[in-house]
């Protein structure tokens, strides 16, 4: 298990003002990427290796993931 203890979470600027459907990410642990539900802030989170992390948001931004 990871210890987030520390992260800092900055929400997704693409997340919405009403509260629904948000991401925050906490980037400022060593070797992790953390990644929560805002809704849920004493839930559960993931936690990456940051080279992961980055293929994703690139593959994300690329638009190489559909739904």
């Amino acid at each position: 298990m990871t210890d987030l203890t520390g992260a800092v979470w900055r929400r997704s600027t693409r997340s919405g003002g009403n509260g629904g459907k948000c991401v925050e990410v906490a980037t400022n642990r060593p070797g992790t990427v953390a990644v929560r539900d805002s809704k849920n802030d004493t839930g559960s989170a993931l936690a990456f290796a940051p080279d992961a992390w980055q293929a994703f948001v690139s593959k994300v931004k690329g638009g190489g993931l559909t739904s």
